[in-house]
């Protein structure tokens, strides 16, 4: 083949070591033929997955907020997702955690040299009120951080809506309409719906997971049991639940915490409804519950039903503007740092020796924040998750 090869001296290239790519045509013959000539060479081998990344940051190319931002953004399905990812890789959540630290020692020097001149009568005080004040400033902005995010960490898996209702209501039918395609079959016969369907969708950016349950009825099929089991249980399980029934009343059998919309389906198929009112499409919301009025078979009233859906997942998430945090692990060991500064002031009237201790928790936090302290037992964990070569 005809390529280009670029070399890249270490440590100026992406791992920090000396690195050779090879920009070839992407046929089949060529990369086989490619892998055979650099196989034969002598400690050569394929990289396992995640490997590039891994050098990159056990040579300091990347701290671990980084890292994970780049797993992140290779694996983002949305808009939002991918924003989110690449706010994470380029390390504005370690940027903030590297200058937190380097706050946090600074005020651990203080302390502890009041320690170390304590016979001298004026000189703890003198150090201590500003090794406070500086503590104090820096839980306030850990905190703001922290309550800012929401669920913006959610934002990687995605909202789970499920569909769940009686038998032959049109559940297959919506999920078919949301996903704009068929994903479930579409039957007059009720029990279709033997298994729980899932689609992945992107509304507005927001990544969400529609669940098509089966149909919840008292039955003797066995078969049909189970599908009724699992579909309680995925839908206890759910952040949203829209319980589909048809244009007449009819009681909702949702269990668990999560909000349930009623959504009355087949309106086209009625004059009015049951109290006389037209049965327009629409959504409306009276005395705490959410209804939408719908034919998923013709469309009407659905553009109310999506827009609310995606109005639900805005507020779900949060505002993804700004947002530091991406994974539950960095808010873990935010929240840890946060306590541990919490602490150190709660503790410096006992004793300064015990405010320095949890001055050093809180930095020892951050530290595997970054990946820089104490992390071999997650490292595994999260560069298997990326793709072979990078």
């Amino acid at each position: 083949d005809d390529a280009v090869v670029l070399w890249f001296p270490g440590p100026a290239s992406a791992t920090g070591e000396d690195v050779a790519e090879f920009h070839v045509h992407g046929g089949r013959a060529v990369l086989a033929a490619l892998f055979a000539a650099l196989a034969a060479f002598e400690n050569v081998r394929a990289a396992e997955p995640g490997e590039f990344t891994r050098r990159a940051f056990e040579n300091g190319k990347l701290d671990l907020t980084e890292a994970e931002g780049l797993d992140d953004l290779i694996h983002a399905d949305t808009d939002r997702q991918r924003r989110q990812a690449l706010r994470q890789l380029k390390g504005l959540l370690g940027d903030r955690a590297r200058d937190w630290r380097a706050q946090i020692i600074e005020a651990s020097a203080l302390i502890e040299a009041g320690i170390d001149f304590s016979d001298e009568a004026d000189v703890p005080t003198e150090l201590i009120a500003p090794a406070l004040l500086k503590i104090r400033a820096l839980l306030a902005e850990i905190e703001e951080v922290l309550a800012a995010q929401g669920r913006s960490e959610r934002l990687r898996d995605g909202l789970v809506v499920a569909i769940a209702g009686p038998p032959n209501v049109g559940k297959s039918t919506l999920m078919n309409y949301l996903a704009r395609r068929e994903v479930a079959i579409v039957s007059p016969h009720a029990g279709t719906t033997r298994d729980i369907i899932e689609v992945q969708l992107d509304l507005d950016g927001y990544p969400v997971t529609v669940i098509d349950t089966a149909g919840i009825r008292e039955t003797d099929d066995p078969v049909e049991q189970e599908g009724v089991r699992r579909a309680r249980a995925r839908a206890a399980d759910a952040d949203l639940v829209l319980w589909l029934a048809d244009a007449q009343p009819e009681k909702i059998l949702a269990e668990g915490a999560a909000p349930v919309w009623l959504v009355r389906n087949k309106i086209d198929l009625v004059a009015s409804r049951p109290d006389g009112t037209p049965s327009a499409p629409g959504g409306r919301q009276g005395g705490g519950t959410v209804e939408f009025r719908i034919s998923a078979s013709r469309g009407d009233g659905m553009p109310e039903l999506v827009s609310a859906l995606v109005q639900f997942a805005h507020d779900y998430f949060g505002s993804d503007d700004g947002g530091l945090i991406g994974r539950a692990r960095q808010r873990k060991l935010l929240q840890e740092t946060a306590a541990s500064l919490q602490r150190s002031m709660e503790v410096v009237g006992t004793g300064e020796e015990l405010a320095a201790e949890e001055l050093r928790a809180a930095a020892h936090s951050l530290g595997r924040l970054l990946g820089r302290v104490d992390v071999e037992d997650i490292l595994d964990v999260i560069f298997r998750e990326f793709c072979i070569g990078k």
